[in-house]
Parts: C-alpha cells; structure tokens; sequence
C-alpha cells in the first residue's frame, strides 16, 4: 500500500510544478532554466543520495541499461520543452497520457515484463480519464500547423520517458534507487549542460529575481530530484507498466491545485476525470506484471 501513496505523492509534486516552473520562465528562457534545475538536482543528489543506501560498482553488463535509461530522461527534457512551445496544452496531456501504452510496447519489444488483460484494460481507463479532463479544463486538440511538429515532438519526449521508466527499473534489481537516480542525473546534466552551454552564457544571473531563483529551487530539488527517485524506486517495486499508470495524476492535482489556489474551475467533467483515472488505478492494483527475464544481458 505504501509504494501506491508514494507513487500519487510524486504524481503531486509533478502536478504542482508547471505552474511553479510557468514563474520562473518569466524571467528565464527553458534551456538555461532546465540546465541550472538539473545541476542543483545533480548537485542535492550527489551530496544527500550519495549517502543514502548501499552504493555498488557499476558492473559492465549493467553500462548498457544505465546509459539507455539516462539518454531516455535527457531527451525527454530536451523534447518535451520542444513539443509544450509547439503545440496545445490539450495535445500535451493526451499525448503524455500515453505513457503507459508506451511502457507496455517497450517492455512487450524487449522481452521485460509481461502485461495481462486487466492490466490493458487499466490502461484505457486511465486514459479515458485525461481526456475527459481535457475536456472538463477547455484544452482543445488541434493537429494543424505547428501544432503537429509540437505533437511529434511530444511523442518522442513520452517515448524517450518510457525507456527511462524501463531500464531504470530494471536497474533497481541491483542497485538502490538512490545510486541508480544519482548516476542518471549525472550522465543526463552532462549533456544538457553540452548542448545549453551558449544559452547559459547569455543570462545575466545576477538581475534574476528571488522568485525565479525559488522557482529553479523548487523545481530541480523536489520534482526533478526526489521525484524521480522515489520514481524510480516504485517501478523497482511495482513494474514499470503498472507504475507509469500514476503519470497520469499530475494534471489531477494540478486541477485541483488551481481551484484551491487559483480559485480556477473545477467542473463535473474534470471531477467524472479524475475519478476515471483513480479508477484504473485501483484496477491496476490488483494486475499482476511479470518479469520475463531478472537481468538485462540479453538486452
């Protein structure tokens, strides 16, 4: 029961960081403001991580699903700040909704987990679920103009998170969440800071206000950090088909993050939603995934 609350408190900490990070982006362009998050949630993981748990060398048959699962999470920060410019946020979330379909055919193609019929039809009702959300908050879907560059854009950022989601998992069979999530902000920060060198360049840090600073603060400690720790720990214990299902309660507690705070609506439409998407939840829950192979070698 405990890795299902963990799971919907980091579904929590996703669904409050647009917004928090919408603040930030006022006084900062994306890549210099994803580049400076991801070297504090590098930094806070590698001093507090780094003791936690029992670290182990990294064996060699274990590089290949390390190096996979860190590009998967690099690309998606890449992609995805691409596809959210370009396109609607209706597209966004149906698009990410889609997560656990991905998960499903990465893990069918690679001969990880096996899903059953419960499982499958858990997936469609969580899906179910965002649309009528979408639907509940007026976030149109429009596939015209840039709108599909933004979509395919997505789609390569939700893929690239799906592998992420899958190898990291697997990892876990060996190695603590903790060294598993230290190492791939390593190897991910590494090469976003490549690539975002000239934009980092090109900010005057120094006129960035206190709540731009809070909003990088935030952002890259707790969703970026112990999100994706406790992430990768529950996919560890749960399977990351069943796991990546809780991605779809972000946009939940983002709703009802605006009704409290924001005094936004929050509409039958968005409550029918989020009620679907605990639904497949709670079918899930009771799904069992098997693991087709306990190592990676032939991966």
């Amino acid at each position: 029961m405990s890795v299902h609350i963990i799971l919907a408190f980091v579904a929590f900490l996703w669904g409050i960081n647009p917004p928090i990070m919408k603040i930030g982006l006022l006084y900062i362009e994306p890549m210099p403001y994803n580049a400076i998050r991801m070297v504090l949630a590098l930094t806070a993981g590698w001093i507090v991580l780094r003791r936690l748990g029992c670290w182990q060398p990294v064996i060699r048959e274990f590089w290949k699903p390390l190096i996979v699962s860190s590009l998967g999470f690099f690309l998606f920060q890449i992609f995805f700040t691409l596809g959210v410019q370009n396109t609607t946020a209706g597209n966004s979330s149906l698009i990410l909704g889609c997560l656990p379909i991905s998960v499903a055919i990465i893990n069918h193609y690679h001969g990880l987990e096996s899903i059953n019929r419960k499982m499958l039809v858990s997936i469609c009702i969580s899906l179910f679920g965002v649309v009528i959300m979408i639907a509940g908050t007026d976030k149109e879907f429009s596939f015209s103009g840039t709108h599909v560059f933004g979509a395919l854009m997505l789609l390569i950022a939700q893929m690239s998170y799906g592998y992420y989601t899958v190898f990291s998992r697997h990892l876990t069979s060996t190695y603590s969440a903790y060294q598993v999530t230290a190492y791939i902000l390593l190897i991910s920060t590494g090469l976003f800071i490549l690539i975002s060198i000239p934009s980092i360049m090109n900010v005057d840090w120094s006129t960035i206000p206190w709540p731009g600073w809070a909003s990088i603060l935030y952002s890259g400690l707790f969703p970026l950090c112990l999100g994706n720790c406790l992430w990768i720990w529950g996919t560890g214990i749960l399977g990351s088909t069943k796991a990546s299902l809780y991605n779809n309660l972000p946009p939940v507690f983002a709703v009802i993050t605006g009704y409290i705070f924001l005094s936004e609506s929050f509409g039958i439409l968005q409550f029918i939603g989020a009620s679907t998407i605990f639904a497949g939840l709670y079918l899930a829950k009771s799904s069992k995934t098997a693991s087709q192979h306990d190592k990676l070698n032939d991966v």
